[in-house]
């Protein structure tokens, strides 16, 4: 079982991926355009998946079709997470193109995590939580206004 330690830091190297992505994304967009971005960093992402499901023969990649249909619509909410970053960062700065995104992604898993969708672990909503929420959309409408 991995240590919260360890699990802190994959996330926390997540984050940082995401911190240099997005604003390498607005670059390509600026210069070329919002779906040419979009299709060159997943492009650059599939040549990088390549490599691993090579050398292990494809791994259970012939099982998508065993996946729930609605499960490969993350493709397309990926594209949308892209697009959402390319179009604020020139706007608002990659900092607060980020704390936006973070509220979003807080918002959702909030409500993912109450019903239990989506195979999360239910974790009902109460007062501390609402809270915190309240805290970080506050810290958002700060560090945006």
């Amino acid at each position: 079982m991995e240590t919260t330690l360890f699990i802190i830091f994959i996330g926390l190297l997540g984050g940082v991926a995401v911190g240099i992505q997005a604003p390498l994304s607005s670059i390509l967009t600026q210069r070329l355009g919002v779906m040419e971005s979009i299709f060159i960093v997943h492009i650059g992402g599939a040549l990088a998946a390549i490599i691993p499901l090579i050398y292990y023969g494809g791994g259970k990649l012939p099982q998508w079709r065993s996946v729930p249909s609605y499960a490969l619509f993350a493709g397309v909410l990926g594209l949308m997470v892209i697009f959402s970053m390319t179009y604020m960062i020139p706007r608002v700065g990659v900092a607060n193109a980020l704390i936006i995104l973070l509220a979003g992604q807080l918002i959702i898993g909030t409500i993912l995590d109450h019903f239990g969708w989506l195979g999360a672990t239910q974790r009902p909503l109460d007062m501390t939580r609402v809270i915190g929420l309240s805290v970080v959309l506050a810290g958002v409408w700060l560090s945006v206004k």
